[in-house]
C-alpha cells in the first residue's frame, strides 16, 4: 500500500506541473481542438458564439489553458473503487484495509464533481459507468447498520437479525433495478422496501457499521449535491429509483451536520418545480421503512432532541417551512400544517421562539406567521355577510358624502383659484408700483442733492462777492471789471493790517463756478483788522463714492479762504481717478465711541470703482438712516469703557477706581454693566418689576440676559460680609449695588423662570403647534395612503425577482433602500431601477402615477425634531406647574390672569403632542421602522427624496421617448424613401407589432425565474441563499407569462 501511495503522489505531482506552450497546430486541428473544448465548458448558446469569435491566437491560449487544468483522474477510477467497498466476497482484513482511504476517494470525488467540466461529470452519469446507482449503493451500504441498529432498538436484536437472514437476495442485484420513475406512491414505497431489505449477512453489516463511522455518508451527500447542481445530473436524480429515498434516509446519521445538509439539499428541492411531490414521496418511504406512526415523526424527534445545535435547528426549521408553505394550495397547506401541529410543533415552537439564535428566531418568526387558522378563518366566514351589509351602508353613506365633499372641493378649488390669480395680478401691479416709486424716489434725491449744490454754490458765490467788497472798503485791493465778465484785483501795497501783498491775481466769477485761481504766483491775503478770524481749510466738494463704496456726511461748508491751504490743512481734496479725470472726494476718517474690530474684507483701489455699484451707491445716507450706537454696542471690543475722548476715560478710570469699590469678578461686571444699559432703567425699577412680575416694564429679551447674572453664594457671601461692616454703599460700582439689591429678592431663580417662562409662553405654543399638526398630518397621509402601497409593493416585488437567485427572496425593506434605487442600473446604464419603475406605472398602473398627491405636509414634517418638540411641550407643563404653586401661595393677580388665559392653550397643545407621537409611532411601526432610530428628521425624508428622484425619473422618461420618436421617425422617413408610400402605412403598422410581440416575449423571457427549473446552478444558488429563505405566505398571483401571451394574441388579432 505505502509503494502504491507513493507512485500516486508521484503521478499527481507530474500533474500539477505546468506544461509549457506548444506551438500553434494547423487551423483545421486548432478548430477540432476548440469544438471540443467548447463543449466541455457547457456554455451558453450566446457565450459560445462569442469565443466563436476569437481569433485564433485567442483560441490557442483557451485550448492551453484548459489543457493545463486537465482532471485528476477519470471517473471509472472513483466508481472501481467504490465497487471494491461494496464487493461483498472481500475478507473482512482486506475490507478493513481499502475503506480506511474511502473518505478521501470521496472526497476527491466530490471536488471533481464539483470543479471539472460538464464532460467529466456525463461520463461519470453515463450507462457505461453508472456513477449514480454506484454512490446511491455506497450510500445505502453505509448507513444500513444505522438503520438495523435503529430497528433493532424498537424490536429487538433477535427480530432484526431473523428477518436480515430470511432475504435471499445481495445488494449487488441492484445493478440490475430498472432506473425508470415511477409515479405511484405505493410502488415507490414497495421498492425502497426492497432496498432497505435486503440479505445482509453479519459481515455486511459489520463492515457498515465500519463505514458509518466515518463521515462517507456526510461526504456522499455532498457529492450527490454537485451532481444535482447540473440541470442533466439534477434530472437524473429526480428519475433515479432510490436516489431521493436514500437522501432522506440519511437523516438517520449520527451526525447533526450530516443531517443539516441532508435537510438543506431537501428544501433547495423542494423549491424546484415537481420537487414538492418527490420530497413528500420520499418521506412517506421513510415512514414505511422507519415504522412510523406518522409521516415527519422521527424529523421532530430529531428537531426536539438536538436543540444544542442550532445549525441543525435552523435547518429543521426551514425545510419545515418550505415543505409547508411552498403549496399554493391553501387546502394541502392546512393539512400539512395539520400534520406538524399533530406532532407537537406548535407546542415546541412556543417554548423556541425566545431563543438567542437569530436565524432560528426569524424561521420560527415566519412559520407562526404564515400558520393558517382555521379558527379564525370559520369566524370570519360566519361574520362576513354581516359585514358585507355593514359594508355596503358604509359605501352608501360613504358615496354621499364623497359627492358632498367633492362639491365643497370643487367650490374651495374655484375660489383659491380666482385667490391665486388675483394675487398674482396685485404682485405685479405692485412690482410696477414699487418700480415706480423707488424711479421717482432717485429723482427727487437727485433733485434735492442738486438743489443743496446750487444753494451752497450760491452761498459761495455770495460770500466771495461781500469779502471782496469788504476788502476794498479797506483799501486793500482795487476791482476792475472788464467787459467779458472777468474782475482784475490790483494789491495796493501793505494793508491795514500790515501784511504785504504780491503780485496782481485775476478773479473770475462765474455764475455758478465759484472762485477760480487764473495765474500768477501764490498771493498770500490776510484778513482785515476788523473781519472776523480765518476760515477753517475748505470744505470738499458735494459727497461722492470713496474708494471703500461708503459715504460719510459733509457737514455744511464754510466760507472757503483766498489763500493757500494752511501748514495743517491737508494739500488737496481732489483726486482724479481713472483717465477719465472724473473727480472723487478723499472720504475724512470717522470717529466712533468705541473701538471696533476689523472687518478683513477686501478693498478696491481708486481706479477700480469707476462703472462699478459704488458709483451708484451713498454710505453717507445710510450711515445715517443707521442706529450706529446700538451697532457699536453689539460689535465694540471687550477692553474698553463707554466714553468718547480718550484722556477724558483716562481721568474717568482713574477716578472710578479711586472712588468706587468693586467686589465682583472683572469680566461678570463688565458682562452686567453692558446687559443693565439695555434695560435703560435703574436699579431699583429693575427689581421693583421682577417682584411684581411685570413684563411690561422688563423685556423678556432682558430678562432671559439677566438669568445669566444670577448672584452665586459666593458673591452673596462677598456682598451681605461688605453690608454687616456698614460700609457706604455709595461707594459700591452700579454693578455690585445692582448684585445686592438682586440678590435681596425672594425666591429670585423662581421668579427669574416664571417671568422668563410667562413671557415666552405664547411665542413657544405658536412655534410648537405648526411642528406637531405637520407631524400628525404626514404621519395619517403616509399611513392612509393606498397608492404608496402599490408602489412600494411593486418595489418589493421587483427587488425579490433581480435577487431571488443570489440573496433569495425578502418580505419587506428599510424605507432608506428607496434611495438606492437610483444606482441599481440596467445593462446598458441608461437606465435605473427608479426610471423603470416610473414607466411601468406610467403603463400598468396610470393610477399610481400621482401617488405622491396623497403624502401631505411630508416636507415640513421632515424638518421637524420630535423629540425636541416632546420636550418642549414637557418644559412647557413644568412651567405651569411652577405657576400654579406661586399662584396657590401668594395671590399674584398678574400670574392668576394668566394661568387662566393660557391654561387651556397647553392643556390643547399636550395633547396635540401626544397625538403627535402616537401616530408617528403608528406610521414607523407601521413601516417597520423604529422610532429611535427613525425619528422624522430621518423617516420622512426618505419620501421626499423618494417624491423628488421619482418626479426626475418620470421627466426623463418623457424625454428619452420623445427622443426615440424622433430617432423613429427619421427612420420612418429613410424607409419612406426607398418604398412605395401607398404600401408605408399597413407596413409601419406590421412593423410596430412585431416590435411589440418581440419586447412581450423578451419581457416573458425575463420573467421565467430559474430557480423554479432543474437548470445548471439552481440548487447550489438555492442553498446558498442561505437560512434565512423563508417563504411567505401571499396571494397567487396571475402568470406574467400568461399575460404576455393574452397580449400577444391579442396583437396578433389586430394585424
Amino acid at each position: 500500500m505505502g509503494n502504491i501511495e507513493s507512485v500516486d503522489g508521484q503521478s499527481e505531482m507530474k500533474q500539477h506541473i505546468m506544461p509549457l506552450k506548444v506551438p500553434m497546430p494547423d487551423p483545421t486541428e486548432l478548430e477540432e481542438k476548440f469544438a471540443i473544448v467548447l463543449n466541455s465548458m457547457n456554455l451558453p448558446p450566446d457565450k459560445a458564439r462569442l469565443l466563436r469569435q476569437y481569433d485564433n491566437e485567442k483560441k490557442w491560449d483557451l485550448i492551453c489553458d484548459q489543457e493545463r487544468f486537465q482532471v485528476k483522474n477519470p471517473p471509472h477510477t472513483y466508481i472501481q473503487k467504490l465497487r471494491g467497498y461494496l464487493d461483498p466476497g472481500v475478507t473482512r482484513k482486506k475490507f478493513r484495509r481499502r475503506v480506511q482511504e474511502s473518505t478521501k476517494v470521496l472526497r476527491e470525488l466530490e471536488i471533481s464533481l464539483r470543479t471539472n467540466h460538464i464532460g467529466w461529470v456525463r461520463e461519470f452519469l453515463n450507462d457505461e459507468n453508472r456513477g449514480l446507482d454506484v454512490l446511491v449503493e455506497y450510500l445505502s451500504f453505509a448507513q444500513c447498520a444505522v438503520m438495523l441498529d435503529f430497528e433493532g432498538l424498537e424490536n429487538g436484536e433477535d427480530s432484526f437479525l431473523d428477518k436480515s437472514k430470511s432475504w435471499s437476495r445481495s445488494i449487488e442485484d441492484l445493478h440490475h433495478m430498472n432506473a425508470q420513475p415511477f409515479c405511484n406512491t405505493l410502488v415507490r414505497s414497495a421498492r425502497q422496501s426492497v432496498l432497505r431489505y435486503v440479505l445482509l449477512s453479519n459481515k455486511t453489516i459489520k463492515n457498515s457499521r465500519l463505514v458509518s463511522q466515518k463521515d462517507d455518508v456526510h461526504v456522499c451527500i455532498m457529492c450527490l449535491r454537485a451532481i444535482m447542481n447540473y440541470q442533466y445530473g439534477f434530472n437524473m436524480v429526480m428519475s433515479h429509483a432510490h436516489a431521493v429515498n436514500e437522501i432522506a434516509l440519511s437523516l438517520n446519521n449520527k451526525n447533526p451536520r450530516t443531517k443539516a445538509l441532508v435537510l438543506e439539499l431537501l428544501a433547495a428541492v423542494c423549491l424546484v418545480r415537481g420537487g414538492h411531490e418527490i420530497i413528500l414521496s420520499a418521506f412517506d418511504n421513510f415512514k414505511e421503512v422507519c415504522k412510523e406512526k406518522h409521516r415527519f415523526e422521527r424529523l421532530m424527534d430529531y428537531f426536539r432532541s438536538e436543540e444544542g445545535n442550532i445549525d441543525f435547528m435552523v435547518a429543521c426549521m426551514q425545510f419545515i417551512n418550505i415543505v409547508v408553505h411552498s403549496v399554493e394550495d391553501m387546502n394541502f397547506r392546512v393539512h400539512l400544517q395539520y400534520e406538524f401541529t399533530k406532532l407537537g410543533l406548535d407546542d415546541f415552537l412556543e417554548k423556541s421562539k425566545h431563543t438567542e439564535s437569530d436565524k432560528l428566531s426569524v424561521q420560527i418568526q415566519a412559520y407562526l406567521e404564515n400558520v393558517f387558522d382555521v379558527g379564525g378563518l370559520l369566524e370570519d366566514a360566519e361574520t362576513k355577510n354581516a359585514a358585507l351589509e355593514k359594508v355596503e351602508e358604509l359605501e352608501e353613506h360613504l358615496s354621499h358624502v364623497t359627492e358632498k365633499l367633492l362639491e365643497v372641493e370643487n367650490e374651495t378649488m374655484m375660489k383659491v383659484a380666482d385667490l391665486e390669480k388675483l394675487l398674482l395680478q396685485k404682485d405685479k401691479e405692485l412690482n410696477v408700483i414699487r418700480e415706480t416709486y423707488e424711479s421717482t424716489s432717485t429723482q427727487v434725491n437727485t433733485l434735492r442733492r442738486m438743489i443743496k449744490e446750487k444753494d451752497a454754490a450760491f452761498q459761495r458765490h455770495f460770500n466771495i462777492e461781500k469779502r471782496l467788497l469788504e476788502l476794498e472798503q479797506q483799501g486793500t485791493i482795487r476791482l476792475h471789471k472788464k467787459p467779458d465778465g472777468d474782475i482784475a484785483i490790483e494789491p495796493l501795497g501793505v494793508g491795514s493790517a500790515g501784511i504785504p501783498l504780491g503780485n496782481i491775481g485775476k478773479l473770475s466769477l462765474g455764475s455758478t463756478a465759484g472762485l477760480t485761481e487764473l495765474g500768477g504766483p501764490d498771493t498770500s491775503l490776510p484778513p482785515a483788522s476788523e473781519a472776523p478770524p480765518p476760515p477753517p481749510p475748505p470744505p470738499p466738494p458735494p459727497p461722492l463714492p470713496s474708494a471703500s463704496g461708503h459715504t460719510v456726511p459733509v457737514p455744511p461748508p464754510p466760507p472757503p479762504p483766498l489763500a493757500p491751504p494752511l501748514p495743517e490743512a491737508s494739500p488737496s481734496v481732489i483726486l482724479s481717478v481713472g483717465l477719465s479725470g472724473e473727480p472723487i472726494r478723499i472720504k475724512k476718517p470717522i470717529k466712533t465711541k468705541f473701538r471696533l474690530p476689523v472687518f478683513n474684507w477686501t478693498a478696491l483701489k481708486p481706479n477700480q470703482i469707476n462703472g462699478t455699484v459704488f458709483n451708484e451707491i451713498d454710505d453717507e445716507r445710510v450711515l445715517e438712516e443707521l442706529d450706529l450706537e446700538r451697532f457699536e454696542e453689539l460689535f465694540k471690543t471687550r477692553a474698553q469703557g463707554p466714553v468718547v475722548d480718550v484722556s477724558c476715560t483716562k481721568s474717568k478710570v482713574a477716578h472710578k477706581a479711586a472712588n468706587k469699590v468693586t467686589l465682583l469678578d472683572a469680566n461678570r461686571s463688565k458682562n452686567l454693566a453692558i446687559t443693565l444699559r439695555k434695560a435703560n432703567k435703574t436699579t431699583e425699577e429693575i427689581c421693583k418689576a421682577i417682584e411684581k412680575f411685570d413684563l411690561k416694564a422688563l423685556p423678556v429679551d432682558f430678562v432671559e440676559c439677566l438669568m445669566r447674572f444670577l448672584p452665586t453664594e459666593a458673591e452673596v457671601k462677598v456682598l451681605r460680609q461688605y453690608e454687616r461692616e456698614r460700609r457706604p454703599l455709595d461707594q459700591l460700582a452700579e454693578e455690585d449695588r445692582f448684585m445686592l439689591l438682586f440678590s435681596k429678592i425672594e425666591r429670585l431663580t423662581q421668579r427669574m423662570n416664571i417671568i422668563t417662562f410667562v413671557g415666552n409662553f405664547a411665542d413657544n405654543v405658536n412655534m410648537l403647534t405648526p411642528q406637531l399638526n405637520a407631524i400628525i398630518a404626514a404621519s395619517g397621509s403616509i399611513k392612509s395612503a393606498p397608492k404608496l402601497k402599490r408602489m412600494l409593493e411593486i418595489i418589493l416585488a421587483l427587488g425579490n425577482y433581480m435577487n431571488s437567485s443570489k440573496r433569495g427572496c425578502v418580505y419587506g425593506f428599510k424605507l432608506q433602500s428607496l434611495d438606492l434605487l437610483l444606482d441599481t442600473k440596467s445593462t446598458d446604464r441608461k437606465m435605473t431601477l427608479l426610471h423603470y419603475i416610473a414607466l411601468i406605472v406610467k403603463e400598468k398602473y396610470p393610477e399610481l402615477a400621482n401617488f405622491y398627491n396623497e403624502l401631505h405636509f411630508v416636507d415640513k414634517a421632515a424638518a421637524v425634531s420630535l423629540e425636541n418638540v416632546l420636550l418642549d411641550v414637557r418644559e412647557l407643563g413644568k412651567g405651569m406647574d411652577l405657576i400654579r404653586r406661586e399662584c396657590s401661595l401668594h395671590d399674584h393677580s398678574v400670574l392668576k390672569g394668566f394661568v387662566q388665559t393660557s391654561d387651556s392653550q397647553l392643556d390643547k397643545l399636550q395633547k396635540d403632542a401626544k397625538m403627535a407621537e402616537e401616530a408617528f409611532n403608528s406610521v414607523v411601526s407601521y413601516f417597520g421602522e423604529s422610532a429611535k432610530t427613525a425619528p422624522p428628521s430621518v423617516f420622512f425624508p426618505v419620501f421626499v427624496r423618494f417624491i423628488k428622484a421619482y418626479k426626475d425619473a418620470v421627466e426623463e422618461n418623457e424625454q428619452r421617448k420623445k427622443q426615440e420618436e424622433a430617432m423613429r421617425e427619421k427612420l420612418l422617413a429613410q424607409e419612406a424613401k426607398q418604398h412605395d408610400p401607398k404600401v408605408q402605412p399597413s407596413q409601419k403598422k406590421r412593423h410596430q407589432q412585431q416590435e411589440l410581440i418581440a419586447e412581450l416575449r423578451r419581457r416573458q423571457a425575463k420573467d421565467h425565474r430559474p430557480v423554479y427549473e432543474g437548470k445548471d446552478g439552481t440548487i447550489e444558488d438555492i442553498i446558498t441563499g442561505g437560512p434565512d429563505r423563508i417563504v411567505k405566505r401571499t396571494h397567487v398571483p396571475h402568470r406574467l407569462t400568461d399575460v404576455f401571451v393574452m397580449i400577444i394574441n391579442n396583437c396578433l388579432k389586430c394585424k
